[in-house]
């Protein structure tokens, strides 16, 4: 795999009549660095180091990628706590007292969502073992219907807790229950994201084009949730789009996505397990994501001033944390350090379960690392809380 990756990066070089030594210097890449990866020295490459070559270069990343993508996976710690959800998806369950019942599995549901909301994630992994147990066991419609909200609930969390695999499990089940592609593309949405945070280009923009263009509404009829639905997908395209050096496509998927926002005209929440909104709030938020990739962390930090805090449903809602990261990252750019630190000190007060979860705190959190004399005490505390490693 890796020297697929260092014939592909030695090629386009050449191509471009560039030495080692000037892709060093246009892309901001230690020399270092590109000859281990042109050697085949390297067995995975950050999408962030793809993307500089890919930018000095003049290709898409994806041109450079080799299909692996560069996901960072749960700690043992992770695994251990989601181990009886993984078993349930299994269905090694022990045997049922009595039938469970529709109802009862919607109860079992909601009481799910309070947490599910806060990002507690002990109390839900918890609480999900017998409630996918009790749903499996459902085989009317409605069960189904049931059935397949609470695997894309389950796989949504498994993707947010780095478990790869067992969360693509989950959403292709959840798919295959739902009774119509309205229920389905919320777990679809789910799988893109997995794909996109795994680093994997190709496979989240096929997808999330693809489901966009099969459930486009038209917009005099559409419901928001249509609306949302159809925007959510469109804001992965720019996702992808702005990380595969590709800025036609995120201008085009960001300007579609605001159409499907504007007509909404507020904040809404699709989907409640997870709490994902949508609307012109989510659509700015994704936009500052673009910029700070980008390099323009000024952009970032007017967008994020210009979002007026009534406008937020939700302070726990992932993509509003995700957008204070974008937030602390344009702060460390512009070695506003302190700054940056007191974001992400906000964020693990906010959701302490959710922040060791990002390799982006970790990244975010060494650059302040390498840019200070010294650390003060609570730094130090956040770097244990958050598990950067040394």
């Amino acid at each position: 795999m890796a020297a697929d990756l260092g014939d592909r990066v030695a090629s386009v070089r050449k191509r471009r009549g560039l030495s080692q030594s000037e892709l060093s210097e246009l892309s901001g890449i230690s020399l270092s660095l590109i000859k281990k990866i042109e050697q085949g020295q390297r067995d995975s490459v950050r999408l962030e180091t793809l993307r500089a070559l890919a930018v000095a270069l003049g290709v898409k990343t994806s041109t450079l990628q080799d299909g692996r993508g560069d996901a960072e996976w749960a700690s043992p710690e992770t695994l251990d706590l989601w181990g009886p959800v993984r078993r349930a998806l299994a269905g090694h369950n022990d045997d049922l007292d009595e039938a469970p019942t529709a109802d009862g599995v919607k109860a079992g549901y909601a009481s799910l969502l309070p947490a599910l909301g806060e990002h507690r994630y002990t109390e839900v992994a918890a609480g999900l073992p017998a409630l996918l147990r009790d749903a499996a066991a459902l085989d009317d419609s409605e069960g189904r219907a049931l059935r397949s909200r609470i695997l894309g609930m389950t796989g949504w969390l498994l993707v947010q807790n780095r478990q790869f695999d067992s969360a693509a499990d989950a959403l292709g089940r959840a798919i295959d229950e739902a009774p119509d592609r309205g229920t389905a593309v919320a777990p679809v949405n789910a799988l893109v994201w997995s794909h996109l945070r795994q680093g994997r280009l190709a496979a989240a923009a096929e997808l999330a084009q693809r489901w966009a263009d099969d459930i486009e509404p038209r917009f005099s009829r559409a419901t928001p949730i249509q609306l949302a639905l159809w925007g959510r997908l469109w804001l992965y395209v720019a996702n992808v789009g702005v990380r595969d050096n590709n800025p036609g496509v995120t201008e085009d998927a960001l300007s579609l996505a605001k159409a499907a926002a504007d007509r909404i005209g507020r904040e809404m929440s699709y989907d409640p397990a997870p709490h994902r909104p949508y609307g012109p709030v989510t659509v700015a938020q994704i936009a500052g994501e673009c910029a700070v990739i980008t390099g323009r962390p000024d952009r970032v930090l007017a967008i994020a001033e210009s979002i007026p805090a009534a406008a937020v449903p939700s302070r726990t809602a992932a993509p509003r944390l995700r957008h204070r990261l974008d937030v602390a990252y344009a702060h460390t750019q512009l070695r506003q350090y302190s700054e940056a630190i007191a974001v992400m000190q906000d964020l693990y007060a906010t959701a302490p379960e959710w922040l060791p979860q990002q390799r982006y705190a970790r990244d975010i959190l060494a650059e302040v690392v390498r840019g200070r004399r010294t650390l003060t005490q609570e730094m130090r505390g956040l770097a244990d809380a958050i598990r950067l490693e040394y």
